[in-house]
């Protein structure tokens, strides 16, 4: 724990509990999220690009709600610069 810890500049348990808790919710409702997004963009799940659709709706919403639930539980900066990271690792230069 103190390794995360230190790689994520975490200065206490309390923080990385509540950086815990906001992946697994934001994971939670991305995927509850992603479904109907899916069918009302018409693409029902007998069509054979609905999973690979679905996944790559995820991905966006995913940032989204990772920085919203973040804000919410008081962890803002922590997620916006997560997130920043992230976008900067799938870039394509």
């Amino acid at each position: 724990m103190n390794k995360l810890k230190k790689r994520w500049g975490i200065r206490s348990n309390r923080q990385l509990v509540v950086i815990f808790i906001v992946f697994g919710i934001t994971g939670s409702l991305a995927t509850i999220i992603a479904e109907p997004l899916t069918i009302l963009l018409g693409i029902s799940p007998d069509y054979w690009l609905f999973w690979p659709l679905r996944i790559l709706l995820i991905i966006p919403i995913y940032q989204l709600i990772l920085v919203v639930v973040g804000w919410i539980f008081g962890e803002f900066n922590f997620f916006k610069n997560f997130v920043k990271k992230m976008f900067q690792r799938i870039s394509f230069r």
